[in-house]
């Protein structure tokens, strides 16, 4: 799985630079990172806590 992610990080015109920029990037509503977040944007927490500030949605700062 990891090999075909590469190749398409590789066959995209983004740079892994970009892409971690991209992950890094926080939440207006929650601070979290765009990571923690799912893929319709809700957050999902940290480090095996829930987020409890009812973020549903990924709004960056």
């Amino acid at each position: 799985m990891v090999k075909g992610i590469e190749s398409k990080i590789q066959q995209s015109e983004i740079s892994t630079a970009e892409l971690i920029l991209h992950f890094r990037e926080k939440c207006k509503i929650c601070g979290h990172h765009r990571i923690m977040h799912d893929a319709e944007g809700k957050c999902e927490g940290v480090m095996n806590k829930p987020c409890t500030s009812g973020c549903d949605k990924f709004e960056a700062e």
